[in-house]
Parts: structure tokens; C-alpha cells; sequence
């Protein structure tokens, strides 16, 4: 009795000797389909590279990503990747189209017009040349997906507690359940349902670990024993010649923490103490909750919350230790949101592992943008500083990409684009502005540019940050912010923590000549618009 190997060796020789036929006559390639490589490209949001321990910062050994270790371990991490326009919307219209924030038109979150839809994206073109596509969980660009095969979606900010999604014909539904879970689970479902005929590019998009942290209640106690250490410009005072702006700011853990919605101390729990700093969100996501899920989270909550009031209400905390008690329940909470996300890339490698699809399938990870886990005193991102700026991206190629490979190469989310269309074989369009890193994966070269332009255009808002711009190289970085007529320069080699503005310094001329004239050049690259005018 022949085995069931035999029996698909030939089957599998048949369908080859067809494609081949049909190849000669027009039709479609069915052998050069199969071989085109699947895009698994998993992205959250906020997620910074010192949440992950493969990148080796100084949460490695408290707060691991196994999941997304492995990922760096049998593929590539890299060191040098940087966002566009540090904001979660505009940040994704990157992504689509391969161009700065200003040539596809979503500029800021506050815009209230969306995505234009109608422009040309990589999913379109990529769909155009046979892919079958997807995209779920987060998307947060006010208008609806265009050009995928099948999409559901978070409105919105989305929720982390029984979300709702949107649904392609447009209807809401509401799912019990935690985001990261369910968005896992739908993109499975949708992989085991797809068009097994074509190739296909999924993008799985979870909410987390974006404001207000909040984890899976199994992850609640995950830090529970753990002392999160503190990063040195925790307390930064933003003294020396540093721009003026940054005093200005309201993404502080000291100030500008919000003691229901991101501390979880709800007002019903505060035996009357009065805490001082804002409270004007409620209990957003406590609200969503059904009664067994609330008694988890209070169970939880409760005893810590009421060990702080009582020290709190008997004058037993300084200041400062208020502050170091806000950043531990802080990033907690942050942290622990980050280990669903990480859990999730486990069980998607698992599933191409069990599905025959490992060896065929590009998986990516990446975040929108950075974020700030206390460095400058800050949670948030938006300024053009290192925490905010850098984005992860790791990558598994198999049988492209060497495994451990770290290249040091400036690559930003303009680059997403043009990067998948070159792994798909499709031409990239001469609109598009980012580079394709495949040469990179390859070791074909080590560089694209050498240096990013960034832009960030919205003014003011809820956390005060203003309008600035900027070039960053692999050893300065050059901000300028137009409307104070001020000039940031940064050595990042021995300054990492860009405290020290060093644009005045007079041993340092050509540097600065040169940074300012990239920064002149990029801009007229990128046809970038008129800068806003001082007051």
C-alpha cells in the first residue's frame, strides 16, 4: 500500500507540471505563486524597545518578550529604526504609503479628517499582484480600510476590556474577552479560512500596551514582587540649554497622571483621601467590565491602593515618593499589557509552525512608535527624543535573513512599504519615498540612507508638545523648533540620554554645518512644506 507521502509527491509534481502548462499559455503561475513568500506583520502600539528584552535595555531581566526574542533570535533585530511622525495615526498612513506625513495627508491624530483612502498603499498594489490581505485589531485612521480583502477593526482608540470591532459591512460587534486575545484570535480565524491558493499579507494590530495599560486580568499579578528600576532622568528638571518647550510639556508621571484612569485609584476606593493632580477621566475600561471580571481587578487593586492611602493620608510620603510610587504602578501595568502582545506572537509562530507555513512565511515585529517609560519624567511619545523616535522591527525571513543578524543601518516606516512590495516581487512606484531594506536583509548592503528626516506637526494639544522637526545620523541628532526659533543638537555617543544641547558649543562647527545642511537638503528631498512662523 503506497503511504500518503507517495500520494502527495505526485500530486504535488502534477500541480507543478500545470502551472508550467499554464504558463506557456497565458495563464497563471501556479508554482510561482506558491513559492512567493507569505507576510505575517504584527503590530502594536506605544510599545518601546526598552519593553523588549531582546533589545538589552535596562528592563531585560525584569520584563522578558520571550516570544519576540526567539523572533530576533532566528532572524534580524534592528538597531536603527525610527518613526516618521511619532503619533499613532499618522505613524500608520506611513506605513500604507510609503511616504512622509505631509505627501499622504494625515499629518496629526486631531485631524478631523481621515485617512484618504483613495490613494495609492502598498496593500492595494500588493493585492493587485495576487496576495490575499487582511487587517485586524487597531487602526485608528477614521476612515475605513480600503483595498483589503477582509478587515476588522477597533473604532477608534479601541477598548481593552470586551472590545467592540467593526465589521467590513459595517456594523459593530462586542466580543468578551481581552484586545490582544481576541485580535489573535480573529487573525488565526481568518488565516485558517483564507484563499490557501494565494499568498498573503495579514496584519495583526493590537491596541496594547497604548494608554491606559491596562493588562489581561491573568497578568494582573505578574509584576506583583518586582521592583522596576528607575531610569536616571526620572526627576529631570529640563535645566541647561535644552529648548524651553520641554518645561512646557503635560505628559509628566508627576503632574500629569490621571489617578482613576491611569493609576486606577477610582474615586470609590480612596477612603476620602484627596490626592492631588488631575482626575478628569473615570474608570474607562472598569466600566466595561461584567461582575466576575470586576471582582478579579478589585481583588487585585484593592489592598495595593490601600496600602498607598494610608501611608499617603498619614503624611508618611514625600514627594518624590509619590512620584516612584506613580511610576511603579505605572509600568506595572504597562508591562504587563506587553506580555499579551508578546504571548500573541507566540501563538501566531505556533500556528505556521503547526500549518505547514513557517518556512514560507516573512513574520515582522513592530510598533508604531516608540513611547517613555519614565525617561525625562514622561509617559507618552511625540517629541523627536530617542525613546519616542525609535520603533522595534524584528524579522524573520527563514532562508533569507541569517539568524541573530543586527543591523546598525537608519531605516523609518516610509520603508515598510516599498520593503514588501520587494519581498513580493512587485515594482515599487517612484512616488514612494521610503527605501527598501531587502538589499539590508540580504547583506547586499548595509545602508540606505544616512540619515532620517522627522516631522512632527501637531501643535500644542493634550500633551503640549510643539511643532519641531529634525535629521537624525547614526552619532548626532539635530531638532529644530520653528516657532521658538530654537536649535537642539545632540551627540548621541556620549550623550545617549540627549541631556546636553550642544548647538552653541564652539568645538563642534562642522558638525553642526553639516547637520543643518542634511536638514535643509531632506527637506527639499521629501518636499516637505513651509515651516510654521514664530509668534
Amino acid at each position: 500500500m503506497k503511504s500518503l507521502s507517495f500520494y502527495l509527491l505526485h500530486v504535488n509534481a502534477i500541480s507543478w507540471l500545470l502551472g508550467c502548462l499554464l504558463a506557456t499559455s497565458g495563464g497563471i503561475v501556479l508554482a510561482e505563486e506558491s513559492e512567493r513568500p507569505n507576510i505575517l506583520f504584527i503590530f502594536s502600539d506605544d510599545h518601546a524597545v526598552n519593553a523588549i528584552s531582546a533589545y538589552g535595555g535596562p528592563l531585560k531581566d525584569v520584563a522578558p518578550t520571550p516570544n519576540i526574542d526567539q523572533l530576533a533570535k532566528e532572524g534580524a533585530l534592528f538597531q536603527n529604526s525610527f518613526c516618521a511622525n511619532s503619533i499613532c495615526g499618522p505613524s500608520r498612513a506611513c506605513i500604507l504609503t510609503g511616504k512622509h506625513s505631509h505627501k499622504n495627508g494625515f499629518m496629526t491624530n486631531s485631524s478631523k479628517v481621515g485617512f484618504d483612502s483613495s490613494q495609492w498603499t502598498f496593500i492595494k498594489e500588493i493585492g493587485k499582484a495576487g496576495y490575499q490581505t487582511a487587517v485586524i485589531g487597531k487602526w485608528h485612521l477614521k476612515s475605513d480600510p480600503v483595498g483589503f480583502d477582509h478587515w476588522e477593526i477597533l473604532p477608534g482608540q479601541g477598548n481593552y476590556y470586551n472590545p467592540v470591532f467593526i465589521q467590513q459591512d459595517g456594523t459593530k460587534k462586542q466580543f468578551t474577552g481581552y484586545a490582544t486575545d481576541l485580535t489573535t484570535d480573529k487573525a488565526i480565524d481568518w488565516l485558517d479560512g483564507r484563499d490557501k491558493s494565494k499568498p498573503f499579507v495579514l496584519m495583526c494590530q493590537h491596541k496594547a500596551p497604548h494608554r491606559t495599560f491596562s493588562p489581561a486580568l491573568r497578568h494582573l499579578d505578574s509584576f506583583a514582587d518586582v521592583e522596576i528600576p528607575e531610569p536616571e532622568s526620572l526627576f529631570d528638571n529640563y535645566e541647561g540649554e535644552r529648548s524651553k518647550t520641554l518645561r512646557q510639556n503635560k505628559m509628566e508621571i508627576d503632574r500629569h497622571f490621571h489617578w482613576t484612569y491611569d493609576l486606577k485609584l477610582r474615586k470609590d476606593r480612596r477612603q476620602g483621601a484627596e490626592l492631588p493632580g488631575p482626575d478628569k477621566h473615570g474608570a474607562v475600561e472598569y466600566r466595561r467590565m461584567n461582575n466576575v471580571q470586576k471582582g478579579i481587578w478589585d481583588c487585585h487593586f484593592d489592598p495595593l491602593n490601600q496600602k498607598f492611602l494610608t501611608q499617603f493620608s498619614a503624611g508618611e510620603l514625600t514627594e518624590k515618593q509619590i512620584v516612584r510610587w506613580k511610576y511603579q504602578r505605572y509600568m506595572k501595568n504597562y508591562l504587563g499589557t506587553v506580555k499579551a502582545v508578546d504571548e500573541s506572537v507566540g501563538r501566531l509562530n505556533e500556528y505556521l509552525q503547526q500549518n505547514g507555513l513557517a518556512e514560507n512565511t516573512i513574520v515582522i515585529y513592530a510598533s508604531d512608535q516608540g513611547f517613555y517609560l519614565g525617561e525625562h519624567g514622561w509617559f507618552d511619545k511625540r517629541w523627536m527624543f530617542e525613546e519616542s523616535l525609535k520603533m522595534p522591527f524584528v524579522i524573520k525571513w527563514p532562508g533569507v535573513v541569517e539568524s541573530g543578524l543586527r543591523p546598525d543601518a537608519l531605516i523609518q516606516n516610509i520603508d515598510y512599504a516599498p520593503t514588501f512590495l520587494d519581498m513580493a516581487g512587485v515594482t515599487v512606484p517612484s512616488e514612494v519615498q521610503g527605501q527598501s531594506i531587502v538589499p539590508i536583509l540580504k547583506q547586499e548592503a548595509s545602508d540606505v540612507r544616512d540619515s532620517i528626516y522627522y516631522a512632527y506637526y501637531e501643535s500644542g494639544g493634550e500633551h503640549n508638545v510643539p511643532q519641531h522637526f529634525g535629521v537624525r545620523t547614526k552619532t548626532h541628532k539635530l531638532i529644530h523648533f520653528p516657532e521658538t526659533k530654537e536649535w537642539n543638537l545632540f551627540d548621541l555617543e556620549s550623550d545617549p540620554a540627549e541631556m546636553n544641547n550642544v548647538f552653541g558649543a564652539s568645538h563642534l562647527p562642522r558638525i553642526k554645518a553639516r547637520l543643518i545642511a542634511k536638514y535643509f537638503e531632506l527637506r527639499a528631498v521629501y518636499e516637505a512644506p513651509a515651516l510654521p512662523q514664530a509668534n
